[in-house]
């Protein structure tokens, strides 16, 4: 699976409350959670973002409180990958959950700016920065992992499991 697209860069600690403000989460709607995503951090994100685009952060991204609409709010935004030096636990189990990529490379953050193309391939866990012709390596996600992503999240990954096995 291979990914494309701008990055939007933010620093430590980037918590669920700004990257989807609590007075939101009366709405469950991903639409409409996109429309508010990270705008108590980045007034201009949304307005910005295009469906592609990646997120780059430093440590301990989507830590605070453990809601499920933060990773959503990405996904709905448009936004193909995160890739950070590392990520709340709870966050990143969410993000998989619904089949938002996650990467961990603390050296791709380092050579990355805001405004950069990155190309990420999952499989083979390659961060490659189009704009600096430099390439990194993140560990590469497993098979199973791959067919999470690809189906959408583990409802869906799920559903085409029991399908499959109902058929056969």
């Amino acid at each position: 699976m291979k990914l494309k697209g701008t990055v939007f860069k933010y620093g430590a600690d980037v918590n669920t409350d700004v990257i989807i403000p609590a007075r939101y989460l009366n709405v469950s709607e991903p639409a409409e959670l996109a429309k508010h995503c990270m705008e108590d951090l980045d007034k201009e994100f949304i307005s910005k973002v295009k469906p592609g685009d990646m997120i780059v952060a430093t440590t301990n991204f989507g830590c605070g409180s453990s809601r499920e609409h933060a990773p959503l709010a990405i996904k709905a935004a448009g936004v193909s990958c995160v890739v950070c030096d590392s990520f709340a636990r709870i966050f990143y189990r969410n993000a998989m959950n619904i089949g938002l990529p996650l990467l961990e490379c603390p050296e791709a953050v380092a050579g990355t700016n805001a405004g950069d193309i990155l190309e990420v391939t999952l499989d083979t866990g390659e961060v490659r920065n189009v704009t600096r012709k430099t390439v990194y390596k993140a560990k590469p996600y497993p098979e199973f992992m791959l067919e999470l992503m690809n189906s959408g999240g583990l409802i869906e990954y799920t559903r085409k499991r029991l399908k499959s096995r109902r058929t056969r």
